[in-house]
């Protein structure tokens, strides 16, 4: 993002910065405070439980959301463990993966035909089939990330059924990062998947103060989940980080405490709308095929119909990767608008779905994606 926090959660950071327990270590688990306020936030989410969520048992305070989930993969991957991951998926869950002795098994999300001329995120679909077959008796875990990153997909509850049926079938885990769960656009539901029957003993769910009040640079996230799943995931994060960051803790606190008298949820969603539809207008003006996205802050812009001129000279970096490196780079440097290529999202095998695509954000403000639209206009010439 390129805007602050909210100026009552930066206030709460100052405040804690100025007492003596919030300049020292935070207990392992996580300040109190804020634990307290995740589980007056979170307990009528999982309805499952039928009661309050424990703050010594079943909450986990993290060093940023990614801390969160490689420390849950410290905790149960052992050498040669099979980990679920739908394609295109956060670059940060492969190497957590590798480096805890996991190995990855991809399914690639099917994107929409190339007939369909307008098509949401919500096409981009699921081969259960596909995804049963994947599943071998090294399979510990399956990671299932909604609202989606890079494709703003919201999952479905008939698709996240599926997936819970196949779990518990399989007796999986299975990590749900959620951390996009507030950027979830046109009336369409966040479904926790932990709240399901039979999924609070083998769900763990991941969430980012830094997502949530514009402030990744915080690095506070946490973690919901069993006391089996969080008691060894806090072993983990002890000999990891031993605990995060107190005063901005504090402040996180102060977010979700704040966050319903303020409106601030329901005001953050109607901004970001805003401005996903100035990028999303500006797309149309080119005459660019899109994913319309239903969550997070991202859009999959198609660029097949991007041609440089023979003889463009790239760099040696994006040499031998996918066509969209070379599209991201070349609209960077002439058109001035930087983006993520897409198939940087998946495996080499799977690797010529995300050539098609490059990713742009919109967590920016409206000048800034008014002057990114004005720029893209300059691609016009290069399409063919």
């Amino acid at each position: 993002m390129n805007f602050p926090p909210p100026q009552w959660v930066k206030d709460a950071a100052t405040e804690a910065l100025g007492t003596v327990a919030g300049n020292h270590y935070s207990h392992p688990k996580g300040r109190i405070r804020l634990r307290e306020a995740i589980r007056d936030v979170y307990s009528s989410q999982f309805p499952n439980l039928g009661r309050p969520l424990n703050v010594e048992t079943e909450i986990l305070v993290t060093s940023g959301a990614n801390e969160g989930q490689y420390s849950v993969f410290t905790a149960f991957l052992e050498q040669g463990d099979e980990v679920i991951m739908f394609e295109p998926f956060f670059d940060q869950y492969l190497p957590s993966v590798t480096f805890n002795g996991g190995v990855p098994v991809y399914v690639p999300l099917h994107p929409p035909a190339e007939s369909n001329t307008s098509p949401s995120s919500a096409d981009w679909t699921i081969d259960f089939d596909e995804l049963r077959r994947a599943i071998t008796p090294k399979t510990k875990m399956i990671i299932v990330n909604t609202p989606h990153n890079p494709i703003g997909k919201v999952f479905t509850r008939e698709e996240l059924e599926k997936i819970a049926v196949l779990s518990q079938e399989f007796n999986l885990l299975v990590m749900s990062d959620e951390v996009y769960e507030n950027l979830v656009f046109d009336d369409k539901e966040h479904v926790r998947i932990g709240s399901f029957p039979g999924m609070w003993d083998r769900t763990v769910s991941v969430y980012s103060a830094g997502k949530g009040f514009s402030a990744t640079g915080w690095r506070v996230g946490w973690l919901i989940g069993p006391p089996s799943i969080i008691g060894p995931t806090l072993a983990a994060s002890t000999r990891i980080i031993f605990c995060s960051n107190s005063p901005l803790q504090e402040a996180a606190a102060a977010g979700l405490e704040q966050a319903k008298a303020n409106k601030f949820f329901e005001t953050q969603l109607k901004e970001y709308a805003e401005r996903r539809d100035v990028l999303l207008k500006a797309f149309d003006d080119i005459g660019l095929r899109y994913t319309y996205p239903e969550g997070s802050y991202f859009v999959l812009l198609d660029i097949s119909r991007v041609q440089w001129p023979e003889g463009y000279e790239f760099p040696e970096s994006v040499q031998g990767r996918g066509r969209d490196f070379r599209a991201a780079w070349f609209i960077a440097q002439e058109i001035g608008v930087s983006t993520i290529p897409v198939s940087e999202f998946y495996c080499q095998e799977h690797q010529e779905i995300g050539e098609k695509f490059t990713r742009f954000a919109f967590c920016k403000d409206i000048e800034t994606l008014k002057k990114a639209g004005e720029r893209l206009k300059g691609i016009t010439k290069y399409l063919t």
